[in-house]
């Protein structure tokens, strides 16, 4: 009897522990790591976002963590390099490159064909493509555009927007106020770390008659006749009273021009539909939005176009690869893209949203829409290289009075050798 009893409490127990693990199997879940730079807007609709997936999928925990930009791709870059960091990550379009390259990403095209992401997202993702592959699925578009301060443009008696840059000029100066020699208000707050290195390349030496780069990438073509004038131009927005480096006003600001003109210390700033979030929540003025102007009237238009993509990190594997397609499957879903477009600003990637009839009569994202059909997505191979490159073309010229040919020669040198090595590499 003793013996049976035994048997019973040992089946009992046996059978009781497998219930358990049983049971704990149907509950584990599956925590998957998620990675974006510190941009306030951005980092709020994501915890809404991942609060709201997390509910919808029991069995998956998605887990924020944010870095400041500057240094964000670094920190990125060698975590993942020593086998830590993130499942899922936000990168600039421009790093691609050098995550694909490292082996860094990855992007399952059993989950995201090739045809449907093309077909979805349009010509614009096609700077991601590397050696025949997407490595990182394009879930948010920007356009650049001029933001204005419409209390400063009536005070200044503007009553038309500029259509042309001489007239965006015009406009500038007659915004800009200096006290001892001080710029209290610039007409434009320039930031050639920020959006300026992109309106020179694919928009300044596009309607100016050039080219920056070959089809191939391979040879940078903005150090010619007409990218000089363009570049001349540029910096001359400064010299002539009309502008001021965002550096000059906020000298400790990581956005400096984008701060100013917040602070309604700019009349105008050249910025990425993603600024849209910030500029709404902190300016306490009338502010507007326009198109970018072009070099003379009916003459080219051109624009940037630029955008972030999502990324499955090579750390995602097993359940966490299939959580992570899970949660980038749902982050370009139609709902999410407009709760994104929303909150951010960001246009969404899929082509049928980003076009919607509504999106494009909104005064405020319908400029940024308007352009998406001539933006130009530069292919980079190292992107904060080639920022670097304008960035201090530009500070040898308003800071130390450089000549602005040997400047711009400069600027070009620098990124052709970022290229050539990048495109030595890849064959290796």
């Amino acid at each position: 009897m003793r013996k049976s009893l035994k048997v019973g409490l040992a089946l009992a127990t046996a059978f009781g522990f497998t219930v358990l693990l049983a049971s704990q199997a149907q509950t584990a879940k599956v925590s998957i790591t998620y990675w974006q730079y510190a941009f306030d807007s951005k980092v709020k609709i994501m915890n809404t976002i991942m609060a709201d997936f997390n509910k919808a999928n029991p069995d998956i925990e998605v887990k924020q963590e944010n870095f400041p930009y500057d240094g964000f791709i670094q920190k990125v870059e060698s975590s993942l390099a020593a086998g830590q960091g993130p499942d899922v990550v936000n990168l600039f379009y421009g790093w691609v490159p050098q995550f694909a390259g490292n082996g860094l990403i990855q992007l399952p095209e059993a989950d995201f064909p090739a045809k449907s992401l093309e077909a979805n997202v349009g010509p614009l993702m096609k700077a991601s493509k590397i050696n025949g592959k997407y490595w990182a699925l394009p879930t948010a578009v920007r356009t650049l555009a001029v933001f204005y301060n419409k209390d400063l443009f009536k005070a200044a008696g503007i009553t038309k927007l500029p259509k042309t840059w001489n007239e965006l000029s015009s406009a500038a100066q007659k915004i800009q106020k200096t006290d001892a020699g001080k710029i209290q208000i610039a007409g434009l707050a320039l930031a050639p770390q920020g959006q300026d290195h992109h309106l020179f390349r694919e928009v300044l030496v596009r309607q100016w008659g050039g080219k920056p780069y070959t089809a191939d990438y391979k040879k940078i073509t903005y150090n010619s006749e007409a990218g000089l004038e363009a570049w001349k131009f540029y910096l001359g927005l400064v010299s002539s009273g009309a502008a001021a480096r965002g550096l000059d006003l906020f000298p400790a600001s990581t956005n400096a021009y984008r701060d100013a003109f917040i602070a309604g210390r700019a009349g105008m700033i050249i910025d990425g539909s993603f600024a849209i979030g910030s500029i709404r929540g902190g300016a306490k003025f009338n502010w507007g939005v326009f198109e970018l102007p072009v070099k003379e009237a009916g003459g080219l238009r051109s624009n940037f176009g630029s955008y972030w993509v999502h990324g499955l990190t090579r750390n995602a594997t097993g359940a966490k690869l299939a959580a992570g397609v899970k949660f980038l499957k749902y982050l370009t879903s139609e709902k999410v893209q407009r709760d994104w477009l929303a909150n951010v600003g960001e246009i969404p990637a899929n082509t049928k949203l980003a076009t919607d009839a509504t999106l494009r009569k909104d005064p405020i994202f319908g400029p940024f829409v308007a352009t998406l059909p001539f933006a130009h997505a530069t292919f980079f191979a190292n992107e904060a290289d080639q920022r670097k490159a304008i960035w201090d073309a530009a500070d040898s010229v308003w800071l130390t009075k450089a000549d602005p040919a040997k400047s711009l020669a400069q600027a070009a040198a620098t990124e052709q050798k970022v290229y050539d090595d990048y495109f030595a590499s890849i064959k290796k």
